[in-house]
């Protein structure tokens, strides 16, 4: 069992109504490891400059995440991102972003990383993506996200690599703009006829809804009092969603297993935006998320008290 993520590992700028915070750890690799770590092996496959110092690839090594792929460029600089929230803490505005060592990166996987039984394709550009999937042909589950920059400058690209892998993870507004159908139902159908098994639709606080051969299944956001940064929610919520997948390797396809996969992803990613960055997800134990695992059944569950009648 193994999961492997290809994608940005960066420093973040913040600010949101709760504070700031420069240069801390990001990018959608970092988050999506760290959640899917509580869950089974992770490999990390991404590229960082020469400020990419030792204190930050042992935030990865604490939580037992391989950091054998990610490469380090003599001389580089990491890529950057800054970014403002409102009050709201809906939309991310982004002040700067540098793309630096990221601009160039092109991986050729490593046999271990090829081997993975998961192999999860962070946002970066869409041929990127198709190149990394042709190098993992014995992958028994390959997933991808993507973002509102690559559906409106290489859409056709983002459907041809959509049509290779088996889930894909797109928030509301993206999956509407990359099908052009409002209703979701429908707009999930448009995207499992290319070819994924399994459509995420992730919907910020409300939670997420997973369309797939059995139907689908809504899982609501965790009711938090204080949410004080949602950056790195969405690909917390893939990592709990695909390490839960690989934790249940004898029955990933199970609808079950499905359903539990996606409660998963939604209590990571809860934890994960009650502090800045991936301060939460580094202090974050696996009782914790077994509480609230449980939290969420109890808040679900119900039973019919009777049929109605008239």
């Amino acid at each position: 069992m193994a999961v492997t993520v290809v994608g940005s590992v960066a420093f973040d700028a913040l600010e949101t109504p709760f504070g700031k915070r420069e240069r801390i750890l990001g990018g959608a690799a970092t988050h999506f490891s760290l959640a899917a770590s509580f869950f089974t092996d992770v490999r990390v496959v991404g590229v960082v400059g020469e400020d990419f110092g030792e204190a930050e690839l042992s935030v990865f090594q604490r939580r037992g995440v391989n950091t054998d792929d990610i490469e380090r460029i003599p001389g580089g600089r990491s890529f950057f991102w800054s970014g403002r929230y409102d009050d709201d803490m809906q939309v991310a505005h982004t002040l700067d972003t540098q793309l630096n060592v990221f601009a160039d990166f092109d991986p050729v996987l490593s046999a271990q990383a090829r081997a993975s039984a998961i192999v999860f394709l962070a946002n970066i550009q869409p041929d990127l993506q198709r190149r990394v999937r042709e190098q993992c042909s014995s992958a028994r589950l390959t997933g991808l996200d993507s973002m509102n920059y690559w559906i409106q400058s290489a859409r056709e690209s983002l459907l041809q690599t959509i049509g290779c892998v088996d889930v894909i993870v797109l928030n509301d507004a993206e999956i509407r703009m990359l099908t052009g159908e409002p209703n979701l139902t429908r707009a999930a159908r448009q995207l499992r006829e290319l070819g994924p098994k399994i459509i995420v639709v992730k919907q910020g606080s409300y939670g997420a809804c997973v369309f797939g051969d059995d139907g689908f299944f809504f899982v609501p956001g965790y009711p938090l009092e204080t949410v004080i940064d949602p950056t790195g929610a969405g690909d917390a919520f893939a990592g709990g969603f695909f390490g839960y997948l690989d934790h249940q390797a004898e029955s990933p396809g199970n609808d079950h297993v499905i359903r539990c996969a996606a409660v998963y992803g939604s209590v990571v990613a809860s934890y994960a935006i009650e502090e800045f960055g991936s301060e939460r997800l580094q202090r974050l134990t696996l009782e914790e998320i077994e509480t609230r695992f449980a939290e969420f059944k109890r808040m679900t569950h119900f039973e019919p008290v009777g049929l109605l009648t008239r």
